[in-house]
Formats: structure tokens, C-alpha cells, sequence
């Protein structure tokens, strides 16, 4: 695969979560209900990102948790009869919470969904709302992000690849094609 642009850089990436921030403050009143829920991998750093913006903004420490949907994927090959179980975690009671799902890319909706289900066996959420980095298209599931920092139109032989600093070193967004 090889660079086709720099979609974001550190500062940009920085920009967008502070102003899904500010969204998700709007439209929830607030930070008093919230649970940020961040999908392993690269979403739990943007979770956390959001977490300390709206504690900057409001004051207010919202509970973050890790969601890791592997084992709800319908869209990986199973090699074996026994699933691997990761652990989720997630410390705050979610039932009855307006819950912000966080992931990096916004794709076919097949994550999302897999989050769905996985968030449903800790409890039944007042809301659950999707903020994305990055929404590239190409849906095949009826899904939409409600917080979305930068839509990107892709084709389907590209990779839009998210770096995080707690993973990669850096913060950044790129295109790759092949």
C-alpha cells in the first residue's frame, strides 16, 4: 500500500475531538449521564481524548470503558469451535445512561454492530450514540455516526489507517492505496 495523502494531522485530529466535544455536551445537556464506551483498539484512546475534553470543558469526570467486539464480529472467519474471549471493561453501571460508543473508522457498520450486541449484555442503555474520527462510506448495515470529526469519500481499495500516540507514536490520519 502505498501514502496517498495525510487526511488529518495531530493538531487537526486534536480540533475534531474537542469539537465532538462540545456536540456531545449540547446534545446530551450535559455530562452528568454519560458513559463513553471506546472499541478496542484505537477507539479507547479517542475515548479517553473525549473524556478529558468534556472534563476541561464541564468539570465533570465521565466513566470510560473498553469494549473489545471480537467475539460478536460476523464478518471474521472462525477457524475453530472455541471463540477466543477477550475481556471487556467496563466499571460504570450502563443501564439507563446515554451511552457514547467511540471508534476510529466508520466503515461498513459491521463493527458498530458487533459493538451493539456486545454492549447489550452489560445492560440496557438509555441511549447509545456513535462518535467516529473518521467516516469513509461504504456502508452495508443501516448505521450512521452522530459525531462524526471528518468525512472522508473512499473507495474500497483504499485503507484509511488512524495512529494514535498510545499505539503508534503519533497522532495522525492517513490514505493508503494500493
Amino acid at each position: 500500500m502505498a501514502l496517498k495523502a495525510t487526511l488529518m494531522t495531530e493538531e487537526e485530529m486534536t480540533r475534531a475531538l474537542k469539537r465532538m466535544s462540545h456536540q456531545i455536551l449540547e446534545f446530551n445537556q450535559g455530562a452528568e449521564n454519560i458513559v463513553i464506551l471506546g472499541i478496542k483498539r484505537r477507539g479507547l484512546p479517542l475515548a479517553v481524548s473525549l473524556a478529558r475534553n468534556i472534563k476541561s470543558i464541564e468539570g465533570v469526570d465521565v466513566p470510560v470503558g473498553e469494549l473489545d467486539i471480537s467475539l460478536y464480529r460476523d464478518d471474521v472467519d472462525r477457524s475453530s469451535d472455541e471463540p477466543v474471549v477477550s475481556d471487556c471493561h467496563i466499571e460504570s453501571e450502563i443501564t439507563g445512561k446515554d451511552i457514547i460508543l467511540v471508534d476510529d473508522v466508520l466503515y461498513t457498520g459491521r463493527t458498530v454492530r458487533a459493538a451493539l450486541d456486545a454492549i447489550s449484555k452489560y445492560g440496557r442503555a438509555s441511549t447509545i450514540q456513535l462518535a467516529v474520527l473518521i467516516d469513509r462510506g461504504h456502508r452495508e448495515l443501516p448505521i450512521r455516526a452522530d459525531y462524526v470529526g471528518k468525512n472522508v469519500p473512499t473507495s474500497r481499495d483504499e485503507l484509511v489507517a488512524v495512529y494514535v500516540s498510545d499505539l503508534d507514536g503519533e497522532n495522525a490520519v492517513r490514505l493508503f492505496s494500493e
